[in-house]
């Protein structure tokens, strides 16, 4: 049994896990996967020849580069009996994303906030890519690919529209957003994400797929301070300008996930 490790530039969330992962199970040769999202790497325990490897992760454009090759005895598994709690995290990691995706998007049409809209779209990517991981374990490579595939255009043709919807505020003379609202929102959003992503690292899993929801769950606090800021600056500009800013770049993030999701269907 050989143990091959590759560094993957790109793979740097859930979805490029998904890609590597579905390239790569349907062969025979390949054993076990362990992935290490924070390094960017892969660890693959094969038989035979490394090289049919290599030029299968090439293939996905992610800027995969084997770093070694060496003799393993066995691919040795790590312990299972934690998968109960951490399914049962990331469940609840699930339904915080999804309500506060109902909650922000409501609260964006009443406010008349793009950046609360645009959020509110990046927490149902995240809830799309945690539903995915979830429903698609133990099923079948089709069946995965039509999850992705499904996930995927749904969350590119919101933020499609949500970017439409932006453009035409700015063409428009539009009213100012409700800066209460905005902060107010945000802020118990992003109280939320900073309550999973303290679960998340309390749960001390090494797993990619825990991982993942790590850097996914920073992403969101990252995006929720975003809103609060664009809220202040409307107060102090009286312009919706920077609501406006913060949603066309925040429906950028949506619409680059949306694409990686997409990916994993066509791999």
């Amino acid at each position: 049994m050989q143990k091959s490790t590759f560094y993957i530039a790109q793979m740097d969330c859930a979805a490029e896990e998904q890609m590597v992962r579905m390239k790569l199970q349907g062969q025979p040769s390949v054993n076990r996967l362990a992935f290490d999202l924070a390094a960017r790497q892969v660890d693959i325990w094969h038989s035979g020849e490394v090289r049919p490897i290599s030029a299968t992760l090439s293939t996905l454009g992610l800027g995969a580069r084997l770093l070694n090759t060496e003799y393993s005895d066995k691919a040795e598994r790590t312990p299972s009996a934690s998968a109960g709690d951490e399914r049962k995290l990331l469940l609840l990691v699930l339904g915080i994303n999804a309500a506060f995706f109902l909650l922000e998007i409501t609260a964006g049409f009443l406010a008349n906030s793009m950046g609360l809209i645009a959020d509110s779209l990046d927490m149902l990517a995240d809830a799309l890519v945690y539903g995915l991981s979830l429903w698609a374990v133990g099923s079948t490579l089709a069946r995965q690919k039509n999850i992705a595939k499904m996930s995927g255009y749904l969350q590119l043709g919101l933020a499609v529209l949500g970017f439409a919807e932006v453009v035409r505020r700015f063409l428009s003379s539009e009213t100012l957003p409700d800066f209460w609202t905005m902060v107010g929102v945000s802020a118990f959003a992003l109280i939320g994400n900073s309550v999973s992503l303290y679960l998340l690292q309390k749960s001390q899993s090494k797993g990619a797929h825990m991982k993942a929801s790590m850097i996914f769950t920073s992403n969101d606090v990252i995006a929720n301070l975003g809103v609060i800021m664009a809220g202040g600056l409307v107060y102090f500009t009286q312009s919706p300008m920077p609501d406006l800013v913060i949603g066309v770049l925040v429906f950028l993030l949506v619409i680059r996930g949306a694409f990686r999701i997409l990916s994993l269907a066509k791999s």
